[in-house]
């Protein structure tokens, strides 16, 4: 409550004034307002990502790099030959000789959606084949020919192969 100076009846008591001050209200919710007017673009994120595509320098191939390829109808292909997925841990023991160690490449179409290349390398780690790397297309090569992109050592940026933990 606020008080006011008039005098009522020559006496000492001051009137008891019942209107709300919103002056400092008004500069609180300024404030506020100019704090959200700030922080609003900071937290969108508004990111264009095209993996199937890598600038990343290509890495030296292994003398026989093992393919695992996810064909755009969801089929798998170990190197040339389509296998099933039931058989996909078995296929690549025989491959590796049971040496789950080996870096595994994966590839895939790109109509292929990214949960169903999820399920695939989800396959592949419970098959216990950790070291998994991405192919993708070199830019700017004319014959766009598939490159081995680098494994990430801290965070994979678009197109760059991924090592699984």
């Amino acid at each position: 409550m606020a008080g006011s100076l008039k005098r009522r009846d020559n006496s000492d008591e001051l009137d008891e004034n019942h209107e709300i001050n919103v002056t400092p209200f008004i500069d609180v919710m300024l404030v506020l307002l100019i704090i959200f007017m700030v922080a609003a673009p900071l937290s969108t994120v508004d990111v264009a990502v095209d993996l199937p595509a890598s600038t990343a320098t290509p890495q030296p191939r292994p003398s026989e790099p093992i393919f695992v390829t996810v064909k755009s109808d969801l089929t798998l292909a170990l190197g040339n030959d389509t296998i099933a997925r039931a058989a996909l841990k078995s296929a690549l023991d025989l491959k590796t000789g049971g040496k789950t160690e080996e870096r595994v490449f994966v590839r895939a179409d790109k109509s292929v959606a990214y949960g169903d290349l999820m399920e695939v390398m989800n396959e592949l780690r419970a098959a216990g084949y950790l070291k998994i790397a991405l192919v993708g297309l070199e830019t700017g090569s004319p014959a766009a020919t598939p490159s081995v992109a680098p494994p990430a050592t801290t965070a994979p940026a678009a197109g760059v192969a991924a090592e699984a933990p």
